[in-house]
């Protein structure tokens, strides 16, 4: 009977369709464990294809493919420790998020997970086949409990694991970020840990895919929920963790213990995380923005210089005869401070070329909203030529209180391949903005200090197609309509709801009409970064034809 056994996590960050390059990835972290003298080299949930694969998991050519690179991989792994990766198994008319242990030249047990999750970002119930509960996999002579994410939610997987003689608990998880989810998970484990009586290592993917972030933060816990081990958010990370046997048990020794940053750091790193690796993955390596000298756009620069380098992005200033001095000024001072490239594309001959255009058609008729759009229009398709002259991503800059109300000209300055603050409320854009001008970390891109100028942030927002246009002009104030719209949207709370919180019921049933009737505009707009449990897309899926209001 052995009384030691070694672990090695790797919280690594896979590409979805890149078999190849997960199966790579895998094998140097069960090189690394094999040079550290590892029993098992644990990945991540769905490792081998990358998650999540939504419906790209229902193609058999995909299945046969992915099944093949986990028997590849595993011809490789001999002479060494066993190696634990997720994938999909195939068995009959059915399909299991599975867990393969691959040993000694084969795949020498395969877990398939029982609980499968069907709420937020998650559809596996239409993906996968639930199977059976099942026991402990021996490795070494130790019965691993092998419970996949969403199965060490609930106690019923955990107690039959505990029931069948599992000694130690190996959790591998995708599970995507929202803001103070870190808490939630342990919170469960540790509820798991006391009612087993066993020690448990939580194993998390890292990395953007799409609009998720996995933001890693795995964890070992010893029985009773003490922590040993807590690894770090946003990073690759192999490590070694060491179990002994005691008189009560298994006990993890204390190693590697990372603190982690607050949420508003947190949710700035997820912002650059998911830039940096939609970029990477797609294969863009530059990308470009419109640069009005407001809010938005200035952050949305400072996340992409802080993601890609300030020799990786393009800001534009499209002024009309509505932009002020102060925004010219702001948008080539902050372009300055980071460091990035900054051009200067006058619209106003163009738009007079496209109203002279119109004129015969528009004739008799006021100006209004459609001559406004134009300007955003005009901008929107110059910034699109240069992106495919230059082959740099567009990246859009409207936050979630206009992405909410469709406070946003749809093929204008909703236009581009990805928005990194989709799902940050404007509030919370003016707040992020100060404490980027108060904080830098090393894995930020670009340079310290303030990046934003502070006018930028204090000056009353606009969208400047008009004279004195002012965004209070056509919306409640920010703070009002932020809050009114974390009740309607965050909180799928009610009129009545809102009107209980002090706001007006004006207000409310205003905000509650934009937000149905943009939903098409929500359709067609560019992917973000989650920071909610309630961001659009995956998670809040409401139909475009709606004449439902809550009276």
């Amino acid at each position: 009977m052995t009384d030691r056994f070694r672990l090695t996590m790797a919280q690594l960050n896979p590409t979805v369709g890149d078999l190849k390059g997960n199966a790579a990835k895998a094998l140097a972290a069960w090189q690394a464990g094999r040079d550290a003298g590892a029993d098992l080299v644990a990945l991540p949930e769905m490792f081998i294809t990358g998650y999540q694969t939504q419906d790209l998991v229902m193609k058999p050519a995909f299945i046969n493919d992915a099944v093949a690179a986990v028997e590849d991989l595993a011809k490789q792994i001999v002479d060494g420790p066993a190696l634990a990766i997720g994938g999909p198994c195939p068995e009959g008319t059915k399909l299991h998020n599975s867990y393969y242990v691959l040993q000694d030249g084969k795949v020498s047990a395969v877990v398939h997970k029982y609980f499968l999750p069907n709420f937020n970002v998650f559809d596996e119930v239409r993906l996968f086949s639930r199977d059976q509960l099942q026991g402990p996999v021996n490795i070494n002579g130790v019965r691993i409990g092998m419970p996949i994410c969403e199965d060490a939610w609930y106690p019923d997987v955990v107690e039959a694991l505990e029931e069948s003689g599992a000694e130690i608990l190996v959790v591998p998880n995708g599970s995507p970020y929202f803001r103070n989810k870190f808490e939630t998970r342990l919170n469960k484990m540790v509820a798991r840990v006391v009612e087993s009586g066993l020690p448990l290592a939580y194993l998390n993917m890292v990395g953007g895919q799409d609009d998720q972030v996995f933001d890693g933060g795995s964890f070992v816990l010893n029985a009773h929920g003490a922590p040993a081990v807590q690894l770090p958010v946003m990073e690759e990370v192999v490590e070694t963790v060491d179990f002994t046997r005691e008189a009560g048990g298994w006990v993890c020794a204390e190693g590697r213990f990372d603190r982690h940053p607050g949420e508003w750091e947190q949710d700035y790193a997820v912002m650059v995380l998911a830039l940096r690796d939609y970029c990477r993955k797609t294969g863009f390596g530059k990308v470009l923005l419109g640069m009005s000298g407001g809010v938005d756009s200035a952050l949305v620069a400072t996340i992409a210089t802080d993601a890609l380098g300030p020799e990786n992005v393009r800001c534009v200033m499209l002024p009309s005869e509505y932009t002020s001095e102060h925004s010219l000024e702001d948008a080539k001072a902050c372009a300055e401070a980071l460091g990035v490239r900054y051009d200067f594309v006058p619209i106003t001959e163009g738009r007079d070329a496209i109203t002279r255009t119109l004129a015969p058609l528009f004739e008799g008729t006021k100006s209004d909203l459609a001559e406004e759009n134009i300007q955003s229009r005009l901008r929107g398709l110059l910034l699109m030529a240069l992106s495919n002259k230059f082959g740099e991503m567009l990246l859009t800059t409207g936050n979630k209180s206009e992405v909410a109300v469709g406070y946003a000209t749809i093929y204008g300055d909703m236009a581009g391949g990805y928005n990194p603050i989709k799902d940050l409320y404007k509030m919370r854009v003016f707040e992020t903005c100060r404490w980027r001008n108060a904080n830098h970390r090393a894995w930020m891109k670009g340079p310290e200090g303030e990046v934003i100028p502070d006018r930028i942030i204090t000056k009353p927002p606009s969208a400047e197609l008009r004279a004195d246009q002012k965004d209070s002009d056509s919306l409640p104030d920010y703070p009002v309509l932020d809050a009114i719209l974390d009740i309607l949207v965050d909180q799928d709370g009610s009129v009545a709801d809102c009107v209980a919180a002090g706001y007006s019921r004006e207000d409310a049933m205003r905000v509650q009409h934009l937000i149905y009737i943009s939903e098409y505009k929500r359709h067609q707009s560019a992917p973000g970064a989650r920071l909610t449990p309630r961001a659009f897309w995956l998670d809040r899926r409401y139909p475009i034809v709606n004449r439902w209001r809550d009276e």
